[in-house]
C-alpha cells in the first residue's frame, strides 16, 4: 500500500494525498494513519509544500465525507427504518432512539467523530439520513478534519524517517476503538436475547 501511497504522491504532489484521503473516506481499509503521516514526511523532503498538504488532505475528507453523506440522504429515514425490521434483534425503538439522540448530539458527534478511528468515516452516513444542514456539516466536517488531518501530517513531517511509529500507535487506537464496538455489539446482543426469555416466559405464565 505504501508503494502505491508514494507513487500517488509522486505522480501528482499534495493533490494526490487529497486523493488518497478522499477514498480513505469510502473504502477505512485504507487507513488515513498511513496516509497523513506519509504526506508529512514527503512534505519534510522537501517534495511538498506542507501548506498545501494539509489543505488538499482536509479538501479530500469533506469530498469523501459529503459522498457518504448522500449515501445516507438517498438511503433515507424509511428504508433505514424498513431495513431495521428485518434484522434480527433489532427494534424499530432502536432507530428511533438513535435518531432522536442524533438530533441533541449530532453536531459535536460530526466534529468529534471525524478525530475517531472508524466512526471518521460512518458518521456521515447517519447525518445524511437525518438531513443535517448541509452547510452546518461541511463546516463541522471541515473544522474536525483539519484537526485530525493536521495532528498526523505533522507528526509524518517531525518524526522523518520515523514517521511509520505514527502508524504502529495510531493502529492501537483502532483496536482500542474497534474492540470496544465489538464489546458494546456483544452486550446489546446479550440484553436483548435476555429480554426475548422473558418476554416468552411471561407469555407462557
Amino acid at each position: 500500500m505504501t508503494d502505491w501511497l508514494v507513487g500517488l504522491m509522486e505522480s501528482l504532489g499534495a493533490p494526490g494525498a487529497g486523493i488518497a484521503i478522499a477514498l480513505e473516506n469510502l473504502f477505512p481499509p485504507l487507513p488515513s494513519e498511513v496516509i497523513l503521516p506519509l504526506a508529512g514526511f514527503t512534505a519534510g523532503m522537501g517534495k511538498m509544500d506542507l501548506l498545501d498538504v494539509l489543505v488538499w488532505t482536509t479538501l479530500g475528507s469533506v469530498v469523501g465525507a459529503l459522498a457518504l453523506y448522500w449515501v445516507g440522504a438517498l438511503l433515507g429515514r424509511e428504508r433505514v427504518l424498513a431495513l431495521a425490521s428485518k434484522l434480527p434483534l433489532v427494534k424499530t425503538s432502536d432507530i428511533e432512539k438513535t435518531e432522536a439522540w442524533f438530533q441533541r448530539h449530532g453536531r459535536k458527534t460530526v466534529f468529534f467523530g471525524r478525530m475517531i478511528p472508524v466512526f471518521r468515516s460512518l458518521i456521515s452516513i447517519p447525518a445524511g439520513v437525518e438531513r443535517m444542514p448541509m452547510l452546518t456539516f461541511t463546516l463541522l466536517t471541515t473544522a474536525g478534519s483539519l484537526i485530525w488531518n493536521t495532528i498526523f501530517v505533522m507528526a509524518g513531517y517531525l518524526l522523518g524517517d520515523k514517521w511509520e511509529l505514527v502508524e504502529t500507535y495510531a493502529g492501537i487506537g483502532s483496536k482500542v476503538v474497534i474492540g470496544l464496538v465489538a464489546l458494546a455489539i456483544v452486550v446489546f446482543i446479550a440484553v436483548r436475547l435476555s429480554e426475548r426469555r422473558k418476554g416468552r416466559h411471561a407469555n407462557r405464565g
